[in-house]
């Protein structure tokens, strides 16, 4: 069975959804392959459950560091109640309600297995055994996303080791939990099981939140010493074992051991392109698709401006707000050369993604929270950047006092002083992520930091942190 559409989006996770929505509301037939669920890792085994697993002990910790609510406070954490809300939030692993907002808008589902099968072809193996073949008239677009990666540590994978995905959808938090691993979802999930009351061991080879500056990762080590947990940086294992009795044994390369019930695996993503049937358009299974700033990819077979690829499988920004933002932009500018209409991919261009080599925010939901855009102080020097950086405590804006007794935290803003606009931000402490769109905004609109100053942040909020900041940096000086 053979018929023909407009568009076909491989992956019916966020970015897909996004792809797929602009093409849509660009009068094309749109059709999304799913094999798994609507909605994709993000809203079952990744942002939305591990947001809400944190969430509880996050919010308890807020009010036992402000008197009068802390004294209200008389039991622990329910973890069956976090459990319950987690599962809500997943909608129990069921996707009736994604599903119905593609009906929706319009556009159609095909659920099964998609494989390309040469240029604008891509095959579906349907749950019942048959086979339909997509022909598309415009464009394909792979929107897969990626899978954790398993290190080859002797016996690490014969000891069943817990992913992303066990993390998140956990039915029965485990008394003891080893994470190898130092990035975000290492940290984000020591946090939520050392919240549990798990005994919770950190296993680093280096120093956590590698990306960010320095002191992110030390605020986060020393917040889940807090809760309990152990953080042990500069080591790595050696070899995995499960034992008889179900334990896990990891043993390290300093010749000590760490037993725990089980153990998760956080070092790192491999795009889900392996069996998608790039090679039978000049592609190499398996790796990361090379895009233009219109998610484009360069290099496959056929003739005209066919094959696209948005969020982790194009290897820019592994996070979903940015593959959300690829899917806009990639899905406008395929309506715009189905329609031979301009396509505007010059910086800023309403095609282009950006965004994403100048502006990515990201948020670590720690103890305490870590948020960032854009470059650290030791990346912009390394870009040649005539750097300025302003570093005050947050603590130093009366908001912050207010918000929670004893609070601490650090801002910087690393500042291009040729060009006087902030090129990265950064801000550790409770509660801070919603200070990072302004640092975005302030990025990506290129604000001068002399008019900086005339954004004046409410009095008597956290946000009076960046008035502290910009005095940290300097008042401009006054022309003669």
């Amino acid at each position: 069975m053979e018929r023909e559409v407009d568009v076909v989006v491989l992956g019916g996770g966020p970015v897909g959804e996004n792809v797929a929505d602009r093409a849509r509301a660009g009068g094309l037939q749109t059709v999304i392959v799913e094999r798994e669920l609507v909605g994709g890792e993000c809203s079952y085994w990744a942002c939305i459950p591990s947001k809400t697993l944190l969430r509880s002990a996050a919010a308890l910790r807020a009010a036992q560091r402000v008197p009068g609510a802390a004294e209200a406070i008389t039991g622990s954490l329910d973890v069956s109640a976090v459990l319950r809300r987690r599962d809500y939030w997943v909608s129990d692993w069921t996707d009736t309600g994604a599903v119905g907002w593609l009906d929706s808008v319009g556009i159609e589902l095909e659920r099964g297995t998609g494989r390309l099968d040469g240029p604008r072809r891509v095959v579906v193996d349907r749950p019942d055994g048959t086979e339909v073949t997509l022909i598309a008239r415009h464009a394909v677009v792979v929107s897969t996303g990626s899978d954790p990666v398993v290190p080859p540590i002797p016996g690490l994978a014969e000891a069943r080791p817990w992913t992303s995905r066990d993390a998140t959808s956990v039915q029965d938090p485990p008394a003891r939990l080893a994470i190898i691993g130092g990035g975000v979802v290492a940290t984000e999930m020591a946090t939520a099981f050392a919240g549990f009351g798990t005994e919770v061991t950190v296993l680093v080879r280096s120093r956590l939140l590698g990306g960010f500056e320095p002191f992110a990762g030390e605020a986060v080590a020393a917040g889940l010493r807090g809760l309990g947990a152990s953080v042990r940086l500069g080591v790595e294992p050696t070899k995995v074992e499960r034992t008889a009795a179900g334990e896990v044994v990891v043993t390290l390369d300093d010749g000590s051991t760490v037993t725990a019930d089980e153990v998760l695996v956080a070092t790192g993503r491999a795009p889900r392109t392996g069996a998608i049937g790039l090679d039978t358009v000049g592609l190499e299974p398996g790796s990361w698709l090379d895009v233009d700033e219109t998610m484009l990819v360069r290099g496959a077979s056929g003739d005209g401006d066919w094959l696209y690829a948005t969020g982790d499988v194009n290897h820019r920004a592994l996070l979903t707000h940015q593959g959300k933002y690829q899917g806009r932009a990639a899905g406008d500018a395929i309506a715009a050369r189905a329609k031979g209409a301009p396509v505007d991919a010059s910086p800023w261009g309403v095609h282009a993604a950006t965004a994403d080599h100048t502006a990515v925010p990201q948020v670590v939901f720690a103890e305490p929270e870590c948020v960032a855009v854009g470059l650290t102080e030791a990346a912009a020097r390394d870009a040649g950047i005539d750097v300025r950086v302003g570093d005050v405590a947050i603590e130093s804006a009366s908001g912050a006092g207010i918000l929670a007794d004893g609070y601490d935290g650090r801002a910087r803003l690393v500042v291009d002083a040729g060009r006087g606009v902030v090129v990265g931000a950064t801000f550790v402490g409770q509660d801070v992520a919603e200070l990072l769109h302004a640092a975005t905004t302030a990025i990506v609109g290129e604000v001068p930091v002399d008019r900086l100053w005339h954004a004046v942040p409410a009095f008597p909020t956290v946000s009076e942190v960046w008035l502290r900041l910009l005095e940290d940096l300097g008042r401009p000086e006054v022309a003669a």
